[in-house]
This record gives C-alpha cells, sequence and structure tokens, in this order.
C-alpha cells in the first residue's frame, strides 16, 4: 500500500549521511521527496500525470510529442527521486520498458515501501553510479531507446562527472536514431554554468533546444532549464503553446537562438568539469 497523509513522516539516512523523508505537499496534493531541506520529487499517487514542479512538466511535454500518442517508450532514468518520470511514462505510455539508475539504496528503499510503484509496471531500479551504471546496461540497449533522462543530484548539485562531453557521448549511444535526451539543468545569474552544458551537450548532438521559464532564461533568477537533444530534428510544432499555459509560462529557444545562447559556453570535459553551482538556502523556503 502507498502512504496516506496522516502517517508519520517516514525517514531514511542516506550515504552521504543527508536524510530524505517523504513528506505530504503542502501545496499540490500527493507527497514530496525532501533531502535534507531540498524537494527532489513531487508524486501524486492517485494520479501520475500530475507533474507539479514546472521543469518536470516541462519534461513531459518533451515526452508527449514522443512516437504516436500512447506508444510505449523504451527509456532510462539517471537519477530516480521519487520515479516521478517513470511513473508519468508509465500512465501515459502502458508496456513501456524502463531502466532507472540511482546511486542510494537507501533511497530507494524509501520510495519503494512508501510510494510503490504501479503493479506491473515494467521498471527496473539498478543501484550504483549513473555514468558508470551506464556500461552496465543490458548490451541490447545501445542505441534502442526513445528516451534518456539525466536529472541527477547530490544534495542540490549536479556532480561534475555527470555534466561532461564524454559523460554525454555515453548518454547519447544508448539512443536511437531519433532518440531524445533530456537534462535538467540548474542555474542562476548570467547562466554560465547552464551556457557550457547547453554547448557541451550540442558537442554531442546535433539538434538541441532548451525550455524555460522567461526570467530563468534571462539569466534573472535560479531556476531550471530543460535541455532537449537528438541527432535529428526534434518534434517542437506543439511545444511553444503548451508552454505558454502558465502559471508561469515558459518559452523555447531553438536554431539561432540556441547557438546564441551557448556561444560564450565552455565545454566541459572529464579534465575541466565543475559541479552545478548551489542554490541559495533560501530558495527552498516554505
Amino acid at each position: 500500500m502507498g502512504r496516506t497523509r496522516e502517517q508519520p513522516t517516514p525517514s531514511r539516512r542516506l550515504g552521504d549521511g543527508t536524510l530524505a523523508r517523504v513528506i505530504p505537499s503542502a501545496y499540490a496534493g500527493g507527497f514530496e521527496l525532501d533531502v535534507d531541506g531540498t524537494p527532489q520529487s513531487h508524486v501524486d499517487l492517485d494520479d501520475p500525470t500530475h507533474l507539479h514542479f514546472e521543469y518536470v512538466a516541462r519534461m513531459g511535454a518533451v515526452i508527449d510529442q514522443l512516437r504516436m500518442p500512447g506508444q510505449p517508450l523504451t527509456a532510462v532514468h539517471l537519477g530516480a527521486g521519487a520515479l516521478t518520470l517513470p511513473r508519468y511514462v508509465e500512465a501515459t505510455r502502458p508496456g513501456s520498458r524502463q531502466q532507472v539508475i540511482e546511486l542510494e539504496a537507501e533511497l530507494w528503499d524509501l520510495v519503494r515501501e512508501e510510494l510503490p510503484l504501479p503493479r506491473g509496471a515494467s521498471v527496473r531500479v539498478r543501484i550504483g553510479d549513473a555514468r558508470a551504471g551506464l556500461a552496465r546496461l543490458p548490451a541490447s540497449l545501445r542505441g534502442q531507446a526513445d528516451l534518456v533522462v539525466s536529472d541527477v543530484y547530490s544534495g542540490a548539485q549536479t556532480p561534475a562527472h555527470l555534466t561532461t562531453v564524454e559523460f554525454y557521448r555515453e548518454a547519447a549511444g544508448l539512443l536511437a536514431p531519433d532518440g531524445v535526451l533530456l537534462v535538467n539543468v540548474a542555474d542562476g545569474a548570467g547562466l554560465e554554468f547552464a551556457r557550457g552544458q547547453v554547448a557541451t551537450i550540442a558537442h554531442v548532438l546535433d539538434h538541441v533546444i532548451v525550455l524555460a521559464e522567461v526570467q530563468v532564461l534571462k539569466g534573472r533568477r535560479f531556476g531550471n532549464l530543460v535541455v532537449a537533444a537528438s541527432a535529428r530534428p526534434l518534434p517542437t510544432a506543439w511545444l511553444p503553446r503548451l508552454l505558454a499555459a502558465g502559471p508561469h509560462p515558459a518559452k523555447i529557444a531553438e536554431g539561432a537562438e540556441v547557438a546564441e545562447f551557448a556561444r560564450a559556453g565552455r565545454i566541459a570535459t572529464d579534465a575541466s568539469a565543475t559541479a552545478s553551482p548551489k542554490p541559495s538556502s533560501s530558495l527552498f523556503e516554505r
């Protein structure tokens, strides 16, 4: 059984000493996975298509464009959280085959016990480092994935080794010829890190778009940018209207705008990469 909102707050101490908790969402119904004060995931067990976090909803909008509506996907998710997107894919694309790589066994135990997946969901969770885990995935997956999602955070930062051109080459190796890589990038004023990430991803895959709330894309406040990339042109015809729907309208940057955005970006390599910038602790105050 899944959790009810009246039960005591369950928690697990993770390998790095941080505390993971499953708490009722104060704003949207459902539950949030919180790690040391940083909201990592929102899950609505009654409606897995309810994507509360804005950047996750933008990822969902891209996923909706893949293949034919309702067609099962082959997907790989780097970083589990509470498995919000695997649940979304399962709900909207029944029969999908999904692999998830999660570093923290304790976190997965907490999620599995408190926010169980739907019965019959074809979601395989593997424990280990996201990058090392890529090499341990079944060889039959290479060149077959419709979707690869990279949304890995240690606390509130993406580890440096998951931001490099070498890493993105490994992830892109899983993609089908028209498969899509989705990356969650968090950054603040100036967007130096985000510009570098877009430049790095564009060095690996020819077609790149960026989806974000307008003020975030202008570098005026800290927030999340979703980068979608593929070896082939991305299906974007319906995205602008979807993203403009609010309550915080977003936009899609593509073509020349993406090239300009990434122009000053530094391509990250295994020798030069740094973790993503750490947001102010006040960002997550309720």
